[in-house]
């Protein structure tokens, strides 16, 4: 584990972006960050954990809400400075409800919402 994490490249505030997919059908479900000891947490239990910028403090996926990601696989990008989360999402990944957080497209500069994605 000790090469995997000597590999990441970290931005100057200690925080690497991780893309959350559902590992079954490829679907894209957010976008969150992940300081160190939130990817050595996820590597040890299987359950991810991001970092919160807003709260400024480890935030594990569905401790409140019982929508937590299990995670399945977790990737490394040719540069070192992203992680892709292959996950088994339990409910929705949103805050919003929705199963995704890309549920809105731009289209012909509106934003308009795409089919409903709640589970």
């Amino acid at each position: 584990m000790s090469a995997l994490l000597e590999a990441l490249q970290f931005d100057a505030a200690g925080l690497i972006p991780a893309i959350a997919q559902q590992h079954d059908s490829g679907e894209v479900l957010m976008l969150a960050w992940m300081t160190r000891e939130a990817v050595e947490e996820t590597l040890a239990t299987s359950r991810v954990c991001y970092w919160s910028r807003s709260r400024q403090k480890l935030w594990r996926k569905g401790e409140t809400s019982g929508h937590v990601q299990r995670l399945v696989e977790m990737r490394l990008d040719c540069d070192g400075d992203t992680l892709l989360l292959r996950v088994d999402q339990e409910g929705p990944a949103c805050h919003t409800g929705e199963r995704s957080c890309f549920f809105r497209r731009i289209e012909a500069g509106e934003t308009r919402s795409v089919e409903p994605t709640r589970p």
